[in-house]
């Protein structure tokens, strides 16, 4: 009985079965909770408005727009990953097109081993040449009566 326990309980203890989400929630309270907190107290410091120079080479005659200075630095970060990621997409096509040209050769292959295993597989027609029987005839005496 004690053994059974214990083996039911080394069993609930395997960290196989709960892994992933601890590191899932470890990553998450060590990592972006405090980085999500930064954010909003920056967010919250920073609500006064500022003014983004558009044409910065015209001037004082540029157009401005006034915003929040949260917005602005948020607006930034959003703008730098997504021009980041496409950047990196479009870096990586020749990556993505060697994978689809090896997966198109393995898929070929693939198919080519199948025909090949059913080949293989399926009893081969007998190409031997058949022999006729017929029936064995006298053949003429050649000995001479000498």
């Amino acid at each position: 009985m004690a053994a059974s326990i214990w083996n039911d309980v080394q069993e609930r203890a395997c960290l196989t079965d709960w892994e992933p989400d601890l590191l899932r929630r470890i990553l998450l309270i060590v990592i972006v909770l405090p980085i999500s907190v930064a954010l909003v107290m920056l967010a919250v410091a920073n609500r006064h408005s500022v003014g983004l120079v558009i044409d910065p080479l015209n001037g004082d005659g540029a157009p401005t727009v006034q915003a929040p200075l949260f917005l602005i630095v948020f607006g930034a970060l959003i703008l730098g990953v997504l021009i980041g990621g496409i950047t990196v997409w479009l870096s990586q096509g020749r990556y993505r097109r060697g994978a689809r040209r090896a997966n198109r050769e393995a898929r070929r292959a693939n198919a080519q081993a199948d025909a090949l295993r059913a080949s293989v597989a399926a009893p081969a027609p007998m190409n031997q040449p058949t022999l006729s029987h017929r029936p064995a005839t006298a053949l003429p005496d050649q000995r001479s009566a000498a």
